[in-house]
C-alpha cells in the first residue's frame, strides 16, 4: 500500500528574523495544510532548506511535525544525502521520531554510478524498516537515476516503494513505469507535470503549490483519481503561470516570497539563498492576484 495518495505538500521551513526555526509558525503552517485537504506532509526536503540545517535543527524540525501532525495524515522526512553513512543517521534517527516514511535524494555533487546508487540506497534501506521513496532532481544533483536502476531496486530491495520523479522527462518516466510492472508508487517532483504524471500511473504529487494552494493542488490531483481527467488538465493548465512564477528562481526562494507576499509570515531564507528579485516580487504578486490568492 502507498505511504498516500493525492497531493502531499513539500513544506517549507519558517524562520524567525535570525534565521533559527520559526516552530509556532511551522504549527500554523501544518495546521493550514491539514484543514487544507493535505494528505501528507514532506518535511526537510529540498523545499524546507535541509542544506543549510544542522542536523540537530533538522531532525528537531522533524521531531516538532511528529508531535503536531500526531497521525492525522502521513509524515515523510527528507532524509538523503551525498555522504551514505549521513544518510543511515539521518533516516535511523528520523524512523525512531515516528516519522511514516523517508524520501532519499540521489547523492549530489560527488554523484556515483548507476552501480553506487544501488549500492548506496540499498544500504541505506537496509538500516530501516520504513517505506522509502526515492528522489531523482537531476537540476538539483547533477545526477539522472535511470529507469533500470529504479526498477533494480524497487525489485530487490522490500521497503524501497516509491519516487518522487523531478526528472522532467516524460518519456524517461513511462520507461521507469514500464520497467516496474507495477510495483513503484510514482509521485509527480514537479507541479507543472502534476496531470501528465497520473497518467502514467501517479499516485499524486509532492507539490511547492501546495503551500500556498493546498486546497486547489488536492482537486488537480482527485479529479484525474476520479476519473475526471479534462477537469485535472484544465487545473493543471490555469496553474501553469503561477507554477512558472514559483520557479522563477531557484526553489525555495519564490514560494517564500510568495508566502510573505501573502501575509504567511515564514520569514527570510538562509544564505546563501537570496530573497526574491524585486522584478520576481511584481510578477508573484500578479499571479497571485490572477490566482485568486491576494
Amino acid at each position: 500500500m502507498a505511504i498516500f495518495e493525492g497531493a502531499g505538500v513539500a513544506l517549507v521551513t519558517p524562520f524567525h528574523d535570525d534565521y533559527t526555526v520559526n516552530y509556532e509558525k511551522l504549527e500554523e503552517l501544518i495546521e493550514m495544510q491539514i484543514a487544507g485537504g493535505t494528505d501528507a506532509i514532506i518535511i526537510v526536503g529540498s523545499t524546507g532548506e535541509p542544506s543549510t540545517l544542522s542536523i540537530p535543527d533538522h531532525l528537531e524540525v522533524v521531531k516538532r511535525c511528529v508531535e503536531i501532525v500526531n497521525h492525522r495524515i502521513p509524515i515523510i522526512a527528507g532524509t538523503g544525502s551525498n555522504s551514505t553513512e549521513t544518510a543511515i543517521g539521518t533516516t535511523t534517527s528520523a524512523e525512531k521520531l515516528g516519522v511514516d516514511g523517508c524520501l532519499l535524494v540521489t547523492p549530489y555533487y560527488n554523484k556515483a554510478t548507476q552501480n553506487g546508487l544501488v549500492a548506496h540506497f540499498t544500504k541505506v534501506a537496509s538500516e530501516v524498516k520504513i517505506p522509502l521513496i526515492l528522489y531523482n532532481v537531476p537540476s538539483r544533483t547533477g545526477l539522472n537515476m535511470l529507469p533500470e536502476t529504479v526498477a533494480k531496486l524497487v525489485k530487490t530491495v522490500p521497503n524501497i516503494v516509491g519516487i518522487k520523479d523531478a526528472s522532467g522527462n516524460i518519456a524517461q518516466t513511462a520507461r521507469m513505469m514500464n520497467y516496474c510492472d507495477g510495483q513503484l508508487d510514482l509521485y509527480s517532483g514537479n507541479d507543472d507535470c502534476i496531470t501528465a504524471i497520473m497518467a502514467l500511473g501517479g499516485k499524486g504529487v509532492i507539490s511547492v503549490l501546495s503551500n500556498i494552494a493546498p486546497a486547489q493542488t488536492k482537486e488537480m490531483v482527485m479529479s484525474y483519481l476520479r476519473g475526471d481527467v479534462k477537469k485535472s488538465a484544465q487545473m493543471q493548465l490555469e496553474a501553469m503561470p503561477l507554477i512558472d512564477a514559483l520557479f522563477c528562481e531557484v526553489n525555495p526562494i519564490p514560494v517564500k516570497g510568495a508566502m510573505n507576499i501573502m501575509g504567511m509570515g515564514v520569514g527570510p531564507l538562509r544564505s546563501p539563498l537570496s530573497e526574491l528579485e524585486p522584478q520576481h516580487v511584481e510578477l508573484m504578486r500578479r499571479e497571485l492576484e490572477r490566482y485568486g490568492l491576494l
